[in-house]
């Protein structure tokens, strides 16, 4: 037996649809979404490279066309911005800002996340709905009570009371991410773990915790890109030059009247550069590590 096909009839008035015409259409939407992507592509990229070219540039050169690349390719703004900058001493205190920030913030967030996902915390609804708040609220909202708490503790002027706050700051948000992780983790393990007579702490450590390390990661990379590039907290309790990071090397290129733009771009390449390689070098883990945790 034999199927036979059917043709509709095209009604009055209505002109058939030429063959193609489809593909023409779906071919012109897809050349215009790679239009918008190289648009975005650019409009990203292209700061940078002006700052790239601006950093061989003097002044004079800068002034006279700004988005044009060099004539002359010199390093003298690169050995004044990193000797001008003391990024030296700037570069050191950022990295142990970092890895401060990095270690306690992952202790903090991991045993959070742990407690609201794997087990019975009252309230813990109202908890998840607090760190919302918490990381949606501007901290410039905390400024003049935590400046005043801080002096009380003598933690102004001080690597550690830095590294403190960002903790405060950023263990809302790594909370909820790695939260989203610990729960596709399934029961069975933290039951089974229960009948052998682990405590919470070591079904933790040994059990739960691990098996997030995507989401550790991708905590990790987040913070220490914050604490790299954070300035407000940095400039408002940090005082001594010794102890400033990398955020605040700067300053030192401004004056009252003016501010010199090739050793500001230089500068500028010298704080995005660890920025960069460390963000390519583990881009595939980080996305994946947003994408599997359910945050987009």
């Amino acid at each position: 037996m034999s199927a036979t096909t059917v043709d509709r009839p095209v009604p009055a008035g209505v002109a058939p649809n030429p063959p193609g015409r489809g593909r023409r259409r779906l071919r012109l939407s897809g050349g215009t979404h790679y239009l918008v992507l190289i648009v975005l592509a650019l409009f990203a990229i292209g700061p940078l490279v002006a700052v790239l070219f601006n950093a061989f540039k003097n002044n004079a050169e800068i002034g006279s066309n700004p988005l044009a690349p060099p004539t002359s390719f010199s390093l003298d703004n690169f050995v004044d911005a990193w000797t001008r900058g003391d990024f030296a001493t700037t570069m050191r205190n950022s990295l142990i800002i970092c890895l401060g920030s990095v270690i306690g913030t992952c202790v903090v967030a991991g045993l959070a996340a742990f407690a609201l996902s794997q087990l019975r915390v009252p309230g813990g609804g109202a908890v998840v709905a607090y760190l919302f708040l918490g990381s949606a609220l501007p901290v410039q909202l905390f400024l003049v009570p935590l400046f005043f708490l801080w002096t009380q503790l003598h933690l102004t002027d001080n690597l550690f009371g830095l590294i403190v706050i960002y903790w405060a700051t950023d263990a809302p948000f790594a909370t909820l991410l790695l939260r989203s992780f610990l729960l596709k983790i399934p029961k069975d393990f933290t039951e089974a773990a229960r009948l052998d007579g682990a405590s919470s702490l070591q079904i933790a450590w040994r059990v739960v915790l691990p098996l997030a390390w995507p989401g550790f990661l991708t905590v990790a990379l987040i913070v220490a890109l914050w604490s790299w590039n954070e300035f407000f907290w940095a400039i408002t309790f940090i005082h001594t030059p010794e102890l400033r990071p990398v955020s605040t090397s700067f300053l030192a290129f401004q004056d009252q009247y003016s501010t010199d733009w090739g050793l500001t771009s230089a500068a500028a390449i010298f704080m995005l550069g660890p920025v960069v390689l460390l963000f390519l070098v583990l881009q595939r883990k980080f996305v994946s590590g947003l994408t599997s945790g359910g945050i987009k």
